[in-house]
């Protein structure tokens, strides 16, 4: 027999979990409720002890302090102090007044005259004040001297025969230790007083040392707190004394009474019936655990043996045998239903095999991606085409839905809203991995397995970013090109038409005006032609510069010669500010000049009606620069990048463009490198944009 080994995933361990939870919770829901309410019923019986020595105490302070006004009164009713305050004999009347004081047990008397001036004082002596204006008839008193110290004092007049009052007289007793020695005697529970929240006298064996704990209002000014003094625990309730309470500084004090009850045996009562529940539980526990140990070998032996059988069969291993030695019918129906699948499982993982084989080498085959989706949208297969074409890995996609994965872009609707009808094609924008965006065209086909009858669908898709880019760049291209040799065509058919009808009856500006505009036109196509040829060259590899010692304010001056009738013709006007001497720079005149025609037209396109366009260059040690100045729209920063490259439209989206057919900038990028210098654009100040060359300067011969 194996030895036993405590796995959560097994029967036996779980039998054997399982009775021991029972054990517990029978144990915990008999024996927790019981300890739970034996604790409050003892709780409540010392709550109910403390309270009722509360009340006791309250009866006691009130009888003390009722006891301390008839003390004053009779005392003050005296004959023979009347006579001896008549007499003045101060003697007598200090040795009256001791008589008087050990008597009725007090520890101060003191009397005043009626200017409220101390004549004799018996007892322990108070550095503070006594005889004041008024006093009530019971009231407590704190002092300072030695240590804080609590009185209970109880004043009334003297009054002899005559009408008038002779003075005061003050009886006392201390609160102190013995004060509330005799307290606890009388309420059987632990005395303190205290003032302000500080002890003042206590009976507790740790003196007024021990901490206040925060305690919880009760009503009518009562309260209730827990607390430790030397590792013993107590409860105890305070209660407020009523009567007046003075300092030495005349101010009222927060005078409280304190009882407490010692409650370290009722916490041993209770550790002890935790312990005595805890052994119980462990004892039933390990009975319950050996019989559930002996029921789980019984079980989960066969089983398991069944389970390595099993586990065989899931490595491939389908020729291991399988025990049928049970004493358990049902395991022995389980054992012959394991062999008999293992019989069919090996002879459909023979079919299987082949055929994901001949599956697999398929569609490797094949170029496209292949997706297949079932019926709530989610990814069931992603083939090594889709993985090329889209940038997902397999295992990150499987699972997920279509419509998380393929995101249509500037589309609301989600992906599975443009998946084609099974049999047709349909070309989607959609958003790939890397954030890579890309046209693929689908066509959908729906797939029913003839088992489950789960309807799914099959995507093949291709690819066709760069075919459609190509399609739509030629057609936009073409069109421009059209739209650009029809208008200036148009014009200059309408300007011949003109001059062959009314020739003889046109003044001679209406001739300047309309040869003027036959120039215009002619040139407008020259440049187009000049374009598409130089752009047809660098495109073939064919394009070529031959520069040679040149004056630049004659090329300067050729570009503004031919670019001047279309500048009048819009009112604009051309600054032209160029140094002095300008340098012999080295470049091929006609193609620079046709930089610069490039730049002035693109300068009077977008550039408003009678603007000014600026003209300059500035020379250095190696090369020297020509700026192009206009106040158009100017350029964003993030378009610069791709201004000079092909088919690339300035401003297309502005009102009143005047559209090209995207070549001018590229080919001036072209001509300038093969100059070995550099173009660029820059912001101008006020609103436009600095368009600029540059070009090497001829050293001196």
């Amino acid at each position: 027999m194996k030895p036993f080994r405590f796995d959560l995933s097994s029967l036996s361990v779980q039998l054997i979990l399982s009775l021991v939870a029972v054990v517990l919770l029978t144990a915990a829901a008999a024996g927790l409720p019981a300890i739970w309410l034996i604790r409050n019923q003892l709780e409540r019986q010392a709550w109910a002890q403390v309270d009722q020595a509360a009340q006791a105490a309250q009866a006691l302070y009130s009888a003390e302090e009722s006891e301390m006004d008839n003390l004053a009164t009779l005392t003050a009713q005296r004959p023979t102090l009347h006579n001896l305050l008549t007499q003045g004999a101060p003697d007598s009347l200090l040795t009256y007044l001791s008589t008087l004081q050990v008597s009725a047990g007090l520890d101060l008397l003191l009397v005043c005259d009626v200017g409220h001036r101390k004549l004799a004082q018996v007892g322990e002596m108070l550095d503070a004040p006594l005889c004041t204006a008024e006093m009530p008839a019971v009231f407590y008193r704190l002092s300072n001297g030695g240590g804080p110290q609590l009185w209970l004092m109880g004043a009334q007049p003297i009054r002899g025969d005559s009408a008038g009052a002779q003075g005061t007289v003050i009886v006392g007793i201390r609160l102190d230790e013995r004060f509330a020695a005799q307290m606890r005697a009388q309420t059987g529970l632990e005395h303190t007083l205290l003032v302000d929240g500080k002890p003042v006298a206590t009976s507790l064996s740790g003196g007024l040392s021990y901490p206040q704990p925060a305690s919880s209002e009760v009503g009518d000014g009562s309260a209730r707190a827990v607390f430790s003094l030397n590792g013993h625990p107590y409860y105890a309730a305070s209660f407020p004394l009523v009567s007046p309470s003075f300092s030495e500084d005349g101010r009222s004090s927060d005078l409280r009474v304190e009882v407490a009850l010692p409650v370290a045996d009722i916490a041993a009562t209770q550790r002890k019936l935790a312990w005595a529940l805890a052994g119980s539980i462990v004892l039933v526990a390990s009975v319950g655990s050996m019989l559930g140990i002996f029921l789980a070998r019984r079980i989960g032996s066969p089983l398991t043996r069944l389970a390595e059988v099993a586990t065989a069969f899931s490595k491939g291993n389908l020729a291991t045998s399988v025990p049928r030695q049970t004493r358990v019918r049902e395991i022995a129906l389980v054992a012959d239903a394991l062999e008999k699948a293992g019989i069919d499982l090996q002879r459909g993982m023979t079919e299987l095999r082949e055929e994901k084989a001949w599956t697999g080498h398929l569609l490797e085959a094949i170029v496209e991606g292949i997706v297949t989706l079932d019926h709530r949208g989610k990814i069931t297969f992603f083939s090594q085409g889709a993985e090329r074409i889209t940038g997902w890995a397999r295992d990150d996609v499987l699972g997920r839905s279509c419509d998380e994965v393929f995101r249509p872009v500037e589309s609301p609707e989600s992906f599975s809203q443009f998946i084609p009808p099974p049999g047709q094609r349909r070309k989607i924008t959609l958003e790939l991995a890397n954030a890579r965006q890309a046209i693929l065209a689908v066509t959908g086909a729906r797939l029913t397995p003839p088992v489950t009858g789960d309807a799914r669908v099959a995507l093949v898709f291709r690819d066709v970013s760069e075919e459609e880019a190509v399609h739509r760049l030629m057609g936009h291209f073409l069109a421009n090109v059209a739209h650009e040799f029809r208008t200036p065509l148009s014009a200059l058919a309408a300007s011949v038409e003109l001059l062959l009808d009314q020739f003889p009856h046109l003044s001679p500006t209406e001739l300047k005006d309309l040869l003027t505009s036959l120039h215009l036109g002619i040139l407008g196509l020259q440049t187009l032609v000049d374009n598409l040829l130089e752009s047809a060259s660098i495109e073939a590899g064919r394009f070529r510069v031959s520069p040679r010692r040149t004056n630049l304010g004659q090329i300067i001056a050729e570009a503004i010669r031919l670019m001047q009738p279309l500048l009048d013709k819009r009112g604009q006007r051309l600054v032209v500010e160029l140094p002095a001497e300008l340098p012999l720079v080295r470049a091929d005149t006609r193609r620079v000049v046709q930089v610069l025609v490039n730049m002035l037209s693109n300068a009077s396109k977008y550039g408003p009606d009678d603007a000014e366009i600026i003209v300059s260059a500035c020379a250095g040690k190696d090369e020297a620069r020509v700026s192009v100045s206009d106040r158009g729209p100017g350029i964003p920063p993030e378009h610069r990048s791709d201004l000079f490259r092909r088919f690339v439209y300035l401003h297309k989206d502005s009102d009143g463009a005047q559209y090209g057919v995207g070549l001018g900038l590229s080919v001036v990028k072209a001509i300038v490198e093969a100059h070995s210098g550099q173009v660029g654009v820059e912001d101008r100040p006020g609103g436009g944009s600095i368009f600029w060359f540059t070009l090497p300067v001829e050293g001196e011969q």
